[in-house]
């Protein structure tokens, strides 16, 4: 049987662009990159307004520990250095460049002997590329490859999984970039000491499966393993449970059982960055869905505008209601198709208006469904009515801070509870809250 893990559940797949290769699309004219693409401190610019810049230039350096450099994704000139709509919501600041189509690229140094660089060397040019997770979360690279003294990492594992419906450009990048990817996975388990690498893959993929499979028949450290069809199968604490059988403990870490999750992209990114001197400058996004008239799977420029990809995929139809960055079950709804790409851009879904309905939400039924579903096995509903009733404490004291936002529960629930906004809002009250508390002990 399919390794897995308990709930879950199997949304229509919508996998419009398995089939599509990995085009690179045309630069834009402009592009805007904003400082804050990753979990942590926004990087603090380096360059000022009227500065020429090449392909890779660093433009904003890395504020602290949890943090990473941004780097220039074209060649030109930069125009403002100013607050510019962000995926994620608000406006945030971001370095605006004009680019000059020239496509020069800066000096590109490399390790050249991958073998004799030591973890700390492999660390810092990581760092220095500027990665971060890009499964969607945007963690720094460098930080997962740097367990705390006393926390032993003996488990590798790549996440092949995709399990939101309509993505597919990691399935791509495993077709077209296998060799690369393993490379990728062998370095992280060198810098850590892992002896065991699992490649984790849905078997709706059976060729990314047979591929990878082919590339590590000779390798005994490392196993391709085809997991059951299931979303969320690709969250971290999942993965770990359906391919080690051990569980993250409550509030705990993936490092806390021996075991480090990273996605395929950014093991290729790993990949470039060592052997050729790359930075994070660009990334595939799947752009699909119902409203765009040439679904595919493009390789694009951080910082080049919604609009522009959409209309290098063929254009939006007119009954476009909503764009989504990410999968339709935990990305977000963009306001303005001029938010830029950053390196967190999983996909681009649009919608048309058949395919998107708000319902008005009803009384908890107390069907029980959300429970069982539950891949952190919470009580969702429990959760919810604390959060209604202002009664944060307890819905604390049930886990909602465990809750991962991946919208099972509202999913299988029959009367459209919106149970991930009301989680948003407790999990922002507990952080007020905490927020206060430390300013007084301050």
């Amino acid at each position: 049987m399919a390794k897995t893990f308990r709930g879950g559940v199997h949304p229509p797949e919508a996998k419009l662009t398995a089939s599509k290769p990995i085009e690179t699309i045309a630069q834009p004219d402009r592009v805007i990159i904003p400082l804050s693409q990753h979990t942590g401190a926004p990087s603090k610019p380096t360059v000022k307004v009227g500065e020429e810049v090449l392909i890779g230039s660093k433009i904003g350096e890395a504020e602290g520990f949890i943090s990473v450099p941004t780097h220039s994704s074209v060649s030109g000139k930069v125009k403002a250095i100013a607050n510019y709509p962000h995926p994620l919501g608000r406006p945030m600041p971001a370095i605006e460049i004009e680019n000059d189509s020239r496509d020069e690229w800066i000096d590109l140094s490399h390790w050249t002997d991958l073998t004799n660089s030591s973890p700390d060397e492999i660390r810092r040019a990581v760092r220095e590329a500027g990665i971060v997770g890009l499964g969607g979360a945007a963690f720094p690279t460098h930080v997962k490859l740097s367990p705390p003294e006393g926390k032993t990492i003996d488990t590798v594992i790549l996440n092949g999984a995709e399990c939101e419906p309509y993505l597919t450009g990691d399935h791509r990048l495993m077709l077209e970039h296998p060799d690369e990817i393993i490379e990728g996975l062998r370095v992280i388990m060198k810098v850590l000491g892992a002896a065991r690498g699992y490649i984790g893959i849905e078997r709706n993929k059976p060729d990314a499966i047979d591929k990878m499979s082919e590339k590590v028949e000779d390798e005994e450290s490392i196993e391709v393993v085809g997991l059951k069809v299931k979303y969320p199968q690709g969250a971290e604490k999942q993965l770990i449970k359906a391919l080690t059988g051990r569980e993250v403990p409550c509030g705990g870490l993936p490092m806390d059982v021996g075991c480090l999750v990273q996605n395929v992209g950014t093991s290729y990114a790993i990949w470039q960055a060592l052997k050729l001197g790359k930075p994070l400058i660009e990334r595939v996004v799947t752009v699909s869905g119902s409203a765009v008239k040439s679904p595919g799977n493009y390789m694009v420029r951080i910082g080049t505008t919604f609009s522009h990809v959409i209309e290098q995929a063929g254009g939006m139809d007119e009954g476009c209601s909503k764009i989504i960055m990410g999968g339709p079950m935990m990305g977000i709804a963009q306001h303005t198709d001029q938010v830029p790409v950053v390196k967190g851009t999983s996909g681009m879904i649009l919608l048309s208006a058949q395919d998107v309905r708000i319902d008005e939400p009803g009384p908890c039924l107390r069907c029980g469904k959300c429970v069982d579903h539950c891949p952190m096995r919470l009580v969702p509903n429990e959760i919810a009515r604390f959060v209604e009733k202002g009664r944060i404490a307890e819905a604390e004291a049930y886990g909602i801070l465990d809750c991962m936002e991946c919208g099972v529960c509202a999913y299988v629930c029959p009367s459209k509870i919106n149970h991930v906004h009301l989680f948003k809002i407790g999990k922002a009250e507990i952080a007020q809250r905490r927020r206060k508390e430390a300013g007084k002990e301050g």
